[in-house]
């Protein structure tokens, strides 16, 4: 359709005039629109550079429908878009040429099915990726492991990949991050290698994706992956990915993902019971040379229950007493290494205090903020308060439920990811996060 640098230039310049007439904004095209352009076409994308972080993240989410309609208006036809910070562009993109492929040399050896403590929590999501190991393709294809974050998900997916490189080790292997996915496409995009990029990620035998809550939202690398997803899945070939929430939760994730991770098998781990923490300390104790007393182990268990990589980091405190500061393990010890990893004690806000300054902030009462109200503002002001109580304290989801009225446990993660998603893209919003942390804080 357009071939040449500037008939791509003129081509953006129609498409911007059509959205400056339906915008009907003269600041916000300023702002936002007037000074992007096109740097190439790959394909049918365009490849548009923004001039500010805020600016390329806003047309990708915000006015892409808008985009997409003047597109159509101005040329019949639908193009892709990708969006480009103009710093980003400037630089040399310090990005992998070449996916994470497993070798033996790269695998860590702590990730392993034999390293992983099987408890009630993660039965189902281990057994689902020890069957996979042994029948790669031809079983709980894709497989979605979610969880909140320090669980086991990824030691998992290394597991799974460890084994099948142990017991397949002519099949090529490949890993990524669900950002890096994207970063990873957009250098592509820029140095005109999308063809090699295809190659690398849809000729593999086995696909390991990790957060890939990170690609919702963003278009064209949702259309990327989508069409990576299908040429890999129609070849008989295995898919794994990991989220910090099942795909209904997932606000922004394109339809036809969802529905393809849906069609597959999907394992949440949830946090560990006291046993299985007390497993994990031991072994994770033994694998570091710590010898600890059963009223130690007890005592750490009990006190850290949602999150296994926070025991781990306990344990290291823990040897690093014992061997740098040449110290005896006590139960003081135990003690300071927690307060180290975790807030205890009176560093901890009250939910009480996290309401009342929400409420204060918001300037409406504390029982609007607990109630049904679902106007916006109380609906905002309840999403906030729920999402600084889990980053603030060390309450669970039930116990930041319980807090509000009709509210478990799910209806608090949902609350939570929303505020995440619009942090994002929306400084305004960190901006009133960071004013009620403040206020919560102050003495």
């Amino acid at each position: 359709m357009v071939e040449t640098v500037s008939e791509i230039a003129s081509l953006w310049g129609r498409i911007l005039q059509k959205v400056k007439e339906k915008l009907n904004d003269s600041n916000i095209f300023d702002a936002f629109f007037a000074a992007s352009y096109v740097d190439h076409m790959e394909g049918s994308t365009l490849v548009v550079v923004a001039n500010t972080g805020l600016a390329a993240a806003l047309l990708d989410t915000k006015y892409r429908g808008l985009l997409n309609t003047c597109i159509l208006e101005t040329t019949g036809t639908n193009l892709g878009l990708v969006f480009v910070e103009e710093e980003h562009l400037k630089k040399e993109a310090p990005v992998d040429k070449k996916p994470s492929f497993f070798k033996e040399s790269h695998l860590n050896p702590n990730y392993t099915f034999k390293n992983f403590v099987v408890g009630q929590s993660n039965r189902e999501a281990y057994q689902a990726s020890l069957m996979i190991s042994e029948n790669p393709g031809k079983l709980y294809n894709p497989l979605l492991i979610y969880s909140n974050s320090g669980l086991g998900k990824t030691h998992l997916l290394f597991a799974i990949g460890q084994s099948i490189h142990e017991h397949f080790p002519k099949k090529r292997i490949a890993y990524v991050k669900g950002d890096d996915f994207t970063n990873r496409m957009i250098n592509s995009l820029q140095n005109r290698k999308m063809q090699e990029f295809r190659d690398e990620f849809r000729k593999v035998d086995l696909f390991l994706v990790d957060d890939i809550q990170f690609i919702a939202g963003k278009q064209s690398t949702q259309e990327e992956f989508f069409h990576t997803f299908n040429s890999i899945y129609e070849a008989g070939n295995q898919i794994v990915i990991t989220s910090d929430r099942p795909p209904l939760e997932m606000s922004l994730l394109d339809d036809r993902l969802r529905t393809r991770f849906e069609g597959g098998v999907m394992a949440d781990v949830q946090p560990p019971d006291l046993e299985t923490r007390m497993v994990i300390i031991r072994n994770k104790a033994a694998q570091l040379g710590l010898i600890l007393s059963e009223d130690a182990i007890l005592y750490i268990a009990n006190n850290i229950t949602a999150n296994i990589r926070q025991l781990e980091g306990v344990i290291k405190k823990l040897t690093a007493y014992k061997e740098i500061l040449n110290e005896v393990i006590t139960t003081e010890s135990v003690k300071r290494a927690i307060e180290d990893v975790i807030r205890t004690g009176s560093d901890i806000p009250k939910p009480d205090k996290i309401m009342r300054e929400t409420s204060r902030y918001y300037s409406i009462s504390e029982d609007e903020i607990r109630g049904l109200n679902r106007s916006k503002l109380p609906t905002e002001a309840r999403q906030v308060a729920m999402y600084l109580m889990r980053s603030l304290t060390n309450l669970s989801l039930k116990e930041i439920g319980e807090q509000f009225t009709g509210r478990n446990h799910a209806t608090v993660l949902s609350s939570i990811r929303k505020i995440e998603d619009i942090l994002k893209i929306d400084p305004a919003m960190a901006a009133k996060i960071r004013d009620i942390s403040s206020n919560i804080n102050s003495i």
